[in-house]
């Protein structure tokens, strides 16, 4: 090779990087398999660190004090979505979220949206996946990051699809639900959000693992699983490759329907183990 040419291929090679790596920066993580995702926080996302728990509905303000006694500074808050136990939320505003920023809380925010038509829990068969899951999984994303944006989170926040434990066994079904959630991934990235993914260590997480292996894209980009065995581990999972969903893109939910008081305040909470990114309020 001349070595004009060997320039031109090289100016070519060159470019090529700088348009991926722009891309990653305004659209954030990449839609590609997750192993290949990188450290989150310089794409901007807002990582935290410690312990979390959440809970049916958003404590108050004053309870959220009261638990500054604890080592708990993150707060799992079912924000929206039409799967949701508890539909009724009457602490949750813009100011509720600013007053937990302002006391130094960190917000997980869950979107309950359809679940899979192979649910295992009874309560949540009436709002199953319908006949197209990906246009269905897009208009809900859409619904996610627009409830966002209603309660000051931002870009770069961090959204998580709870998709209670089903049947990943069923093809059909699986298909189903993994064509959901690949909606919904795509339409809260395009926003600007990072879409998370909560469910079963042994349903949708394997799922999506198997998911990740085969190279499919639009898959979350974090991954928030359930395993109630009392272990606060983010790493030793075992349905999940070591370098799946890593650096700062775990939640462990290691314990769960637990009453705990502090402050003098009690609460009934799952706890977590967080290494992942959060809301960003404004």
């Amino acid at each position: 090779m001349n070595r004009g040419k060997k320039s031109r291929w090289m100016f070519m090679g060159w470019a090529a990087s700088l348009i991926a790596v722009l891309a990653t920066a305004i659209s954030g993580p990449a839609a590609a398999s997750a192993e290949a995702l990188p450290d989150p926080r310089p794409l901007g996302a807002k990582v935290f660190q410690g312990w979390g728990f959440d809970t049916c509905h958003a404590p108050t303000l004053a309870a959220l004090r009261a638990w500054n006694v604890s080592r708990y500074r993150a707060v799992g808050v079912y924000y929206a979505g039409r799967g949701r136990a508890c539909p009724s939320q009457p602490n949750l505003s813009v100011a509720w979220m600013r007053g937990v920023k302002s006391m130094g809380w960190h917000v997980l925010p869950i979107f309950v949206g359809s679940q899979s038509p192979c649910v295992r829990n009874k309560n949540k068969r009436h709002v199953p996946i319908g006949s197209t899951p990906w246009a269905q999984g897009r208009k809900e994303g859409k619904d996610a990051v627009a409830r966002a944006k209603a309660l000051a989170m931002k870009k770069r926040s961090a959204l998580y699809l709870d998709m209670e434990a089903y049947d990943q066994g069923k093809a059909s079904c699986a298909a189903t639900t993994l064509s959901f959630i690949r909606g919904w991934n795509r339409e809260v990235r395009s926003h600007g959000f990072f879409p998370g993914f909560y469910s079963s260590a042994e349903s949708g997480v394997r799922h999506l693992e198997k998911s990740r292996r085969a190279g499919i894209r639009d898959l979350p980009s974090v991954m928030w699983f359930a395993r109630w065995n009392g272990k606060a581990a983010l790493a030793g999972e075992p349905v999940l490759a070591k370098t799946a969903w890593h650096p700062h893109r775990r939640i462990h939910q290691y314990v769960g329907n637990v009453k705990e008081k502090h402050g003098g305040r009690t609460l009934q909470i799952d706890r977590n183990k967080v290494d992942a990114p959060v809301a960003i309020i404004s």
